[in-house]
């Protein structure tokens, strides 16, 4: 079997080595559904920046194919309403920008409360952003919300 190229190791990658977590560095651009024959779409999950009436900013993460329910992220976290940060505040909030946003990256700077869509956890394992587009990681879901705090919930939109 042809060994894999080396990936350079994003941020993410040397922050999750550092702790010894164990993961997978992918090299794929769910933006562009550029995607192995063994991920599917359902497999990658994207993370939400809001913005909460009560908590200021938090982070809902989703499945690329579903839509984030607003009203039922802001029950779990405590808000009366959360909305979405405007693009243009993006990196200013969490030092990412559009595409890029992790819980790992966000996790280590801010600390903001992050909810995880309990898809997440009845699949196993999760894809999401390396900080970098173009790059993901591959993440036992209930190791991922340990690492970074994060709270398992039913997020998703069923009005879709």
């Amino acid at each position: 079997m042809a060994k894999k190229a080396k990936l350079k190791k994003t941020l993410v990658d040397q922050i999750l080595d550092k702790a010894k977590v164990e993961h997978d560095s992918l090299a794929i651009n769910a933006l562009e559904g550029d995607l192995p024959d063994e991920i599917e779409k359902s497999d990658i999950f994207k993370t939400l920046a809001l913005t909460g009436d009560k908590t200021g900013p938090l982070i809902g993460i989703v499945q690329i194919t579903e839509h984030l329910s607003e009203k039922k992220l802001a029950k779990v976290s405590g808000n009366k309403k959360v909305s979405m940060i405007p693009q243009k505040n993006l990196q200013k909030t969490t030092g990412y920008i559009h595409g890029a946003n992790n819980p790992v990256g966000i996790h280590q700077k801010h600390n903001f409360p992050i909810f995880i869509d309990n898809r997440a956890l009845e699949m196993g394992t999760m894809i999401v952003s390396a900080g970098e587009i173009g790059r993901s990681i591959r993440i036992d879901s209930q190791t991922l919300a340990d690492f970074v705090g994060a709270s398992f919930a039913d997020l998703i939109d069923d009005s879709h």
